[in-house]
């Protein structure tokens, strides 16, 4: 028997929706994320998207790719806010906690594949987060597995 994507896994479309938007809730509430998450000149999809993104770094369709967005993109968005590590320790807990809120799977293997790339996540993202920092061009989509990152 094959072993289903962590995206199927998740529950797919309708699930990381769900997550994004329970991830969105939450980060809205800390006291420390709710600026970068309020911001105005946010994209008006910007739940979406995140679904979307998450969606296909874990086993889903491309669609987040096939927009108008790339990985070089993402890192783009994150870089030059200079030392925000309490704010990648922050993003973690909600993401962590939205897993309940959003109802995915009490599944331990799941939940412990999805805090290890969202960890992952955090942590590629804080390579970009020095003033200076140059963000590459044509930055391969990550994909993730139930093994961890797909190289």
């Amino acid at each position: 028997m094959t072993r289903p994507s962590v995206y199927d896994a998740v529950g797919g479309d309708a699930a990381f929706l769900a997550l994004a938007r329970a991830h969105h809730r939450r980060c809205l509430a800390d006291p420390e994320l709710e600026h970068p998450f309020s911001h105005p000149d946010q994209h008006p999809q910007h739940v979406e998207r995140l679904a979307a993104y998450w969606a296909e770094v874990l086993g889903g369709p491309p669609r987040y790719s096939h927009g108008d967005a790339d990985q070089s993109h993402v890192l783009w968005l994150h870089s030059g806010n200079g030392e925000i590590d309490d704010l990648g320790r922050r993003f973690l807990a909600c993401f962590l906690a939205a897993l309940d809120d959003a109802g995915v799977p009490d599944d331990p293997e799941l939940r412990a594949c999805l805090r290890a790339y969202m960890k992952w996540a955090v942590a590629d993202v804080l390579e970009y987060s020095p003033v200076d920092a140059v963000v590459p061009r044509g930055a391969a989509m990550p994909r993730w597995s139930w093994e961890g990152l797909v190289r």
